[in-house]
């Protein structure tokens, strides 16, 4: 009889209840199947959970991306060919309970997503942030921008020549240049001796002016398209540079050299003709300097920005020479128009130049740090970035004694040191940030644009500000003075000696008068 009851049941053999339960063990059913479920995929939704936290907060679009990037083997997990489909949103989040990663093509579907309100509302903030423009981008430049731009005109208009010969000169770039040298050239203080109610004419020549300006932006042409047309190769590696006509083949090198050695034999040229001898010595050099010693002395050595420094601080200077020639008691030489004792203001507006430039130029070159390494230029964003920053901070601190020294010699009166401060504080705190913060968090990119808008703001400023211009209006409009004072310093210049009479029998004035 046991023997009988330890072979495997039949339908034939009889058996007892209690002989039934004991061999059934070794078969462990689920306790509980759901009535959606099929008995073949009872064993496999066993061993997991029914319901997760992802059936609750309602990411059913996250289940559906999931479920078919799963069966295309992409999360590297190995998935049954043969498995049979899913009868119920519930199947394919409990099938997912073994995964540990979401895949990322899971969140592209946003919209689809039901969610509560608070989680969408987080997705959609999370997404925007994801497409927005980065906090270190820097817009590309006028010469990529120009270039760009003429590829949309005929290909034999005038318009698109034009455009493609202006984009070769940075007109951004060369547009500051001559900013700053007009400002130097209308911050020369007035003697007394040529002021307006003194003379028949304006102190300033206007014609002047438009030499001193057409010259100045033609060299600084002249210099851009010189040192576009050494460095193609190393343009096409970087982001801002790559749609530079050279480098994108609108232009050849050859017309490109004509074009600088024209804008350099005219800029030269009318500083010369119509200004005088010293400032066109001034722009000579600073062609000579940006394209002979700046350019290639990027792939050399981190001194690079400190020469570059330099070419940006000789613009003032040279509308400074251009007003003080027009006062030269002497032969105009330039000891007197540059070494005299007159010459301090435009040596304080270079030197303002002269600072100005590391914090612009530092975070510039920090957001496009790993194209200048790629391209084989040592700046200081790579090779050293904790300098960048430093030297960014300490120069835009320059800033202030700089204006300061401009009330101090005359050049400007007291409100340009209160004017002046808050544009220099911005700066200072945007180099700060930078310094601190490594040029992240959007530090760089504040330091830029502060740079971008600090240079001319305080040029206007220091114009407005200018020593003796309020107190000649404010007399003209109180009436206080009239044509009988006019008349009167009129007469004494009449007896005043020649320059190259200094030293001998001085006219009686008395007599005059």
């Amino acid at each position: 009889m046991r023997s009988s009851l330890l072979r495997t049941p039949s339908l034939e053999t009889p058996i007892c209840l209690k002989c039934l339960l004991r061999l059934s063990r070794g078969t462990r059913w689920p306790r509980r199947r759901p009535l959606h479920h099929s008995a073949a995929r009872s064993t496999a939704t066993a061993a997991t959970p029914l319901f997760r936290h992802d059936y609750f907060s309602a990411h059913i679009a996250d289940a559906a991306v999931n479920t078919s990037s799963k069966s295309t083997g992409s999360s590297g997990h190995r998935v049954q060919q043969n498995a049979p489909p899913s009868l119920n949103i519930a199947d394919d989040l409990a099938a997912q309970s073994t995964r540990h990663t979401i895949p990322q093509t899971a969140h592209n579907n946003d919209d689809l997503r039901p969610g509560l309100p608070r989680r969408r509302r987080k997705r959609l903030k999370d997404d925007e942030q994801a497409s927005a423009v980065p906090s270190d981008f820097i817009p590309p430049g006028a010469s990529s921008r120009l270039s760009t731009l003429s590829t949309t005109l005929p290909a034999s208009s005038l318009r698109r020549l034009f455009s493609l010969y202006l984009s070769l000169s940075k007109p951004r770039l060369s547009f500051l240049i001559v900013l700053t040298t007009a400002a130097a050239y209308s911050l020369y203080p007035v003697p007394a001796v040529l002021l307006p109610q003194a003379t028949e004419s304006p102190f300033l020549s206007t014609l002047t002016l438009v030499f001193l300006t057409s010259g100045t932006a033609l060299c600084s042409a002249s210099a851009n398209a010189l040192n576009m047309i050494m460095e193609p190769e190393h343009d096409s590696k970087m982001s801002r540079t790559r749609n530079r006509p050279l480098v994108r083949g609108y232009i050849g090198r050859r017309g490109a050299l004509v074009f600088a050695t024209v804008a350099g034999i005219m800029g030269v040229g009318s500083l010369h003709y119509g200004v005088n001898p010293t400032v066109s010595f001034l722009g000579g050099l600073n062609i000579f300097l940006y394209a002979g010693i700046y350019t290639p002395m990027k792939r050399i050595s981190v001194l690079n920005t400190w020469v570059g420094a330099v070419v940006g601080g000789i613009p003032p200077l040279m509308g400074w020479a251009a007003a003080a020639g027009q006062t030269a008691t002497g032969s105009g030489g330039w000891q007197e128009l540059l070494l005299s004792q007159e010459s301090i203001g435009g040596w304080l507006l270079a030197s303002f130049l002269y600072a100005w430039q590391f914090p612009h130029f530092n975070a510039l070159s920090w957001t496009i740090r790993d194209e200048y390494k790629y391209a084989g230029y040592r700046m200081l964003a790579w090779v050293n970035p904790r300098m960048n920053g430093r030297v960014a901070f300490r120069y835009a601190i320059l800033s202030f004694p700089i204006c300061g020294a401009l009330w101090w010699f005359g050049v400007t009166d007291r409100g340009f040191l209160l004017t002046s401060s808050v544009v220099n504080a911005w700066i200072v705190r945007e180099a700060w940030k930078f310094w601190r913060k490594d040029g992240y968090k959007g530090s760089a990119r504040g330091l830029f644009w502060a740079g971008v808008w600090h240079l001319p703001v305080v040029m206007v400023l220091a114009m407005a500000h200018k020593q003796g211009l309020w107190e000649g209006v404010w007399l003209r409009l109180n009436g206080e003075i009239s044509e009988e004072d006019i008349w009167a310093e009129e007469e004494e210049l009449a007896v005043l000696p020649e320059p190259h009479l200094q030293g001998t029998a001085r006219p009686v004035a008395s007599a005059v008068v």
